[in-house]
Order: C-alpha cells, then sequence, then structure tokens
C-alpha cells in the first residue's frame, strides 16, 4: 500500500513537473512571437516612414529649376523629356496657369531622358542655367524639336542652330556641359524618377499625388481640386 501510494506520489508529481515545463515553453514561444511581431511592426514602421521621407525629398528637390512663388498653394512636380512630344504639347497650358496664377502655383522640372540621345539635350538645359537661360532654352528646345528629334532620336549636332536665338555662349555651354555640378543634377533627377517610379513623360505630380490617368483635363482637375482645399 505504501510502495504503491509513493509511486503514484512520484508519478503524479512527474505528471506536474511535464506540465509546468510544457507551460513554461508555450510562454517562452508566445513572448518570443509578440516579441518578433513587435520588431517587425517597428521595423516596418521605419522602413515605411524612410521611404516616405525620401519621396517628399524627391518632391521638394532644391536644385530643381522652379517658376512661381515658393509658398504657393499647389506645387506641380514634372519629369520630363525635351525630346518628347507630349512634352511640348502640355507645356504652354502649364505655363498659362502659372501667368494667370503665379502665387498659387509652383512648377518645378526633373529631367529624364528617355528619347535615344536626348541626355545630350539635358545636358544642355542644365548647363544654360549657368548663364540663367534655362526656361529660354527649355521653350526654344521644346518648340524646335522637329528640327533636331527625328524618329524619336536626338540629333545632337542640330540643337546648337535651334536654340541660337536664345543668345547662349556656345563656348560656355560646351564646357558646362561636363562640370561635375550639372552631372550630379542629372543623376540626381534619375535617382529620384526611378523612386518615384516615373516611366514616360511627362510625369506630372501635384502636391505629391500622381495623376489617375493621364491627360490634360486630369491634370486640370487634380490642380483645381488642390486649390479648393
Amino acid at each position: 500500500m505504501n510502495r504503491k501510494t509513493r509511486s503514484e506520489r512520484v508519478n503524479t508529481e512527474s505528471r506536474y513537473g511535464r506540465g509546468s515545463l510544457v507551460a513554461v515553453a508555450v510562454g517562452v514561444l508566445v513572448l518570443a512571437v509578440v516579441a518578433a511581431t513587435f520588431f517587425y511592426e517597428s521595423d516596418n514602421t521605419q522602413s515605411l516612414q524612410a521611404e516616405a521621407a525620401a519621396r517628399q525629398e524627391a518632391f521638394v528637390s532644391e536644385h530643381a529649376p522652379a517658376l512661381g512663388g515658393t509658398g504657393a498653394k499647389v506645387h506641380i512636380v514634372e519629369f520630363l523629356d525635351p525630346a518628347c512630344g507630349t512634352c511640348a504639347l502640355f507645356f504652354p497650358m502649364v505655363k498659362q496657369w502659372l501667368a494667370e496664377a503665379p502665387d498659387e502655383i509652383r512648377l518645378s522640372v526633373r529631367h529624364v531622358a528617355f528619347h535615344s540621345g536626348s541626355d545630350y539635350a539635358v545636358r544642355i538645359l542644365e548647363a544654360s542655367r549657368k548663364q540663367d537661360k534655362y526656361w529660354q532654352t527649355l521653350e526654344a528646345l521644346l518648340a524646335s524639336q522637329n528640327q533636331w528629334v527625328q524618329n524619336h532620336v536626338v540629333q545632337p549636332e542640330k540643337i546648337g542652330p535651334a536654340i541660337a536665338a536664345v543668345g547662349l555662349n556656345m563656348e560656355q555651354l560646351t564646357a558646362d556641359m561636363n562640370t561635375v555640378d550639372v552631372m550630379q543634377r542629372i543623376e540626381q533627377d534619375k535617382k529620384d524618377a526611378i523612386l518615384l517610379k516615373v516611366s514616360a513623360t511627362p510625369e506630372y505630380f501635384v502636391n505629391g499625388r500622381p495623376l489617375p490617368s493621364f491627360g490634360q483635363q486630369q491634370l486640370a482637375d487634380l490642380v483645381r481640386e488642390e486649390l479648393r482645399k
């Protein structure tokens, strides 16, 4: 009787001991899962915050040429290829908006070279800024595309005559096209275009918002919507 009682007591204690170990193991596992979830969510939140900050920085790039008031209610960021025919069609419309509401609308232009040979035209645009003739050069390039773009391919030797009326010092322009600051700005535009998933031109962002679908009316509607806010 006593031997059997001691055996039962040992078995009971063993069962309870195993149960305690299982409970402890489950508790540790739960804590590990909770901790892993917390750190994952924390890392994910930090990653999203970093991405949002990078996107915001891409939108408000200080090196981009801009027109309009610095405190404008609506900021249009345009990714533009100077050899893009659609860019040439849209630009006068946006320029008219700026003329009508210069204190409420601001335009920043970023450069991407999607057309063959367009990187040469982009370098000319960036270099023209050193002579304070960026906007004149941009308008001259867009207006004369049929002279220096053939079958969507840029003809570099024809750009000079096409922008002659701007009055640029061509010798200085040629030297400035390969300077470090010009190349750095071009490279930054490329990086920002990739970050913002720009795959065609013109690509517009209005106060950071992309167009719901592409078109002049869609751009006008988005600008009006932001103005009303």
